[in-house]
């Protein structure tokens, strides 16, 4: 069975306000995740688009936003918008770790994505080295840019 979900955690040298505008700001987001821009209406409900030179664009939903908290939001895995069986939802905790922010990154759902264990375990393999990937340029990014 595919595992359902992927859990990940750094420790960002910066305060969790930096870190906060960094996940959930679209000149943020556009430059560290999607490497050609992004797009974001910040409230529940609110659209998100992300696009990759490489991979093309991503739709989503935002779910929370608790400011300098929580922000999570629901992605389509294809080129569709979020709904059953192509998405999963990621959830970003910030809390603050000294004088730095320890961010908690958790995607969930690939139990539910349609294609069969084997697309399942794909998208978990993939997006497994995708976070990893990520949250070091997050690090970077965090680190040397003021928000």
């Amino acid at each position: 069975m595919t595992t359902d979900r992927i859990e990940r955690d750094i420790v960002i040298a910066a305060a969790p306000h930096r870190v906060w505008e960094i996940v959930t700001r679209a000149e943020h987001l556009g430059t560290w995740f999607a490497d050609a821009g992004a797009e974001i209406d910040l409230r529940p409900g609110g659209e998100l688009t992300l696009t990759w030179k490489e991979y093309g664009v991503s739709r989503g939903v935002v779910e929370t936003v608790e400011p300098y908290t929580t922000f999570a939001f629901r992605w389509a895995l294809d080129d569709g918008r979020p709904g059953d069986g192509n998405s999963t939802l990621v959830v970003f905790t910030l809390t603050p770790d000294g004088d730095g922010t320890r961010l908690r990154v958790v995607e969930s759902g690939f139990s539910e994505l349609a294609g069969g264990p084997d697309q399942q375990a794909k998208h978990v393999e993939q997006n497994t080295e995708g976070w990893r990937l990520e949250l070091e340029e997050l690090r970077g990014y965090a680190e040397s840019v003021e928000s």
